[in-house]
């Protein structure tokens, strides 16, 4: 990485003005923190990024991971800064302390989560998935499991892992099939999955995978199916490592991108059958395992952020190196980032990048009051929030990603095509992120169809109210013109568009599917521009006024964002909008 100076201070930025971080502080779970400590941690977090995880990202990606007698053997360095991760507690961060864990706020693991995430995107994959893994534990398990396995899983030493997908299946989850027989008190796990990050590594000391697979009597679809923990190795009476457990991985598989994360296929019981515990009730094992995938959700919109920041970075680097043509006001050759297009792409990178980081900084803000809000009515709140804007973190952030490390590469020319630069990884890698955790189409129909039409547009009315009252306080200073017209622009067509799906989706079982990913889009900018407006706010009252470039900078971007992002927001509605005639009008020979 280049220089960490410049995206520190925008962190730090979004978690002391955007993401609610005082308000978090104030509840109970909270009142051994302060800021200071968030601050720290968020800088060590930093540090540990550029000084151990950036140096294994490159060669990570040339040499990727090897599929080993059954088994996975990781890339070179990755087990060394795996080690340093456990030693420094960091998979602690926000886990409960009844569970040995720090009990920080989910802002501060986010942020911290961001910068490894940036440095070696392959490595912090493993991490997230057993924070996922950890939560669904926590709010379904019972207590006899919660408290023999998320101690373990809390400081590193054992890993956790998400599988669902089937080979039969993908995403339709009605038809898995891998079974669970009932033995006693467990089960034994028959079945294969595919697609499973992490499925084995030779750093940890156990791998917990949470398994989705049918009892033998199980209603047909999503209702009959159940959720297990199925460790690598057994455990002896004492808790102690034991022997292994009928899973194995015959084979990973061979990617565009995340080369040192290895994605496996699991056979569970090819012998005796494995060994797996119910997590949850029989036949609703869904529960468990969303909160796990919406766990993951807002981690992997966290991913499309942080791999645009080292995109962004790399690109701007070569922009103040790289002399070509002339310039007004330049003698001789000029550097590249004095011509304006240049300029444009590094603005269309970095202000959406400043807004992607407020939306899901302010996200994790509410999924800490969801949780841990002493009062019933804000836990209540907050979780309505955060569930409207879950598929829209996921969806909007990590295909936005797509936009932002393509300019990457666009910037750096040939040189950002050829591998040597690092450009291209960047745009390799960022390309899982549309897809896995569920699919932008599949998070649009879930936001169109569960979080705006099923409860008649309430939640989303609530926010397109709370952005339309930040009116009154642009009003105020002329400063803030550009910036008062573009959100109000936003938050018209947002809720136009709204307006119109509750009235004509009823009418027409195709008119969701044909809305949702223009709808999704559109509120994940103008989300963007209201938290972009929020923080120009908190520039113009003071924020950050000891550092006068860096304010300056954020109120230059801050407009950008308003006149070259915002205006995308009436075609979006106007796509939206069209209907359905001629999205199906063509008949399958057709196409």
């Amino acid at each position: 990485m280049t220089t960490y100076t410049q995206p520190l201070k925008d962190m730090l930025f979004n978690i002391h003005e955007l993401s609610g971080l005082e308000r978090v502080l104030q509840q109970k779970r909270f009142a051994d923190f302060d800021t200071d400590v968030v601050d720290q941690v968020v800088e060590e977090a930093g540090k540990f990024a550029v000084e151990v995880l950036s140096p294994i990202n490159i060669p990570g990606d040339q040499v990727g991971c090897k599929h080993v007698d059954n088994g996975v053997v990781t890339a070179p360095g990755f087990a060394e800064a795996y080690g340093q991760f456990v030693e420094n507690g960091w998979q602690s961060l926000d886990v409960s302390p009844q569970y040995d864990g720090m009990g920080m706020p989910l802002i501060a693991s986010a942020a911290a989560a961001e910068s490894w995430h940036a440095a070696c995107l392959s490595f912090t994959l493993c991490p997230m998935l057993t924070s996922g893994a950890i939560s669904a534990i926590e709010a379904h398990a019972s207590d006899e499991i919660r408290n023999t396995y998320l101690p373990k899983m809390a400081s590193g030493v054992w890993t956790g892992t998400m599988n669902l997908t089937e080979a039969q299946a993908g995403s339709d989850l009605a038809v898995v099939a891998t079974k669970a027989v009932p033995e006693g008190d467990h089960y034994r796990i028959t079945g294969s999955k595919i697609f499973i990050t992490w499925g084995d590594q030779d750093f940890s000391e156990n791998i917990i995978h949470l398994v989705l697979a049918r009892l033998p009597d199980a209603p047909q679809g999503v209702r009959g199916i159940s959720l297990f923990l199925v460790p690598k190795f057994l455990l002896n009476d004492d808790g102690s490592i034991g022997e292994r457990n009928d899973v194995y991985v015959p084979g990973i598989e061979h990617k565009l991108g995340i080369h040192a994360s290895p994605t496996c296929v699991m056979a569970f019981g090819d012998n005796t059958g494995a060994v797996g515990y119910l997590i949850g009730e029989e036949n609703k094992g869904l529960a468990g395992m969303f909160t796990m995938m919406n766990h993951a959700r807002i981690g992997v919109g966290l991913q499309g952020v942080a791999v645009c920041e080292r995109a962004y970075q790399l690109a701007l680097a070569y922009a103040l190196d790289r002399k070509q043509g002339s310039a007004p006001g330049v003698k001789g050759s000029a550097t590249i980032i004095h011509h304006p297009d240049v300029r444009r792409m590094l603005l269309l990178m970095k202000s959406q990048i400043e807004a992607m980081r407020a939306a899901v900084y302010y996200t994790a803000g509410a999924q800490d009051l969801a949780y841990h809000a002493d009062d019933e009515s804000e836990r209540s709140e907050a979780d309505s929030r955060v569930a409207l804007l879950t598929p829209v973190i996921k969806a909007w952030l990590t295909e936005t990603a797509q936009e932002l490390t393509s300019l990457g590469v666009q910037i750096q020319g040939g040189m950002g095509f050829v591998e040597e630069t690092g450009a291209a990884q960047y745009m390799r890698d960022a390309r899982i992120l549309p897809i896995y955790e569920g699919t932008t189409g599949i998070q649009a129909l879930d936001f169109v169809g569960r979080k705006v039409m099923a409860d008649d547009g309430k939640a989303i009315g609530e926010l397109i109210a709370e952005m339309t009252a930040l009116d009154a306080e642009l009003a105020g200073d002329e400063r803030m013109a550009d910036i008062r017209v573009a959100l109000a622009g936003g938050t018209k067509h947002l809720q136009s568009a709204t307006k119109w799906l509750l009235e004509q989706g009823p009418a027409d079982p195709n008119t969701a599917g044909a809305a949702s990913v223009n709808m999704l889009m559109l509120t994940g900018i103008v989300v963007g521009g209201w938290q972009m407006a929020r923080a120009a706010l908190a520039i113009t009252k003071g924020a950050s006024s000891s550092d006068a470039a860096f304010a300056e900078s954020k109120l230059v971007t801050v407009r950008f964002y308003a006149e070259h992002i915002m205006p995308r927001a009436q075609a979006l509605h106007d796509a939206a909008t069209a209907g359905t005639s001629s999205v199906m009008a063509l008949a399958e020979e057709q196409f």
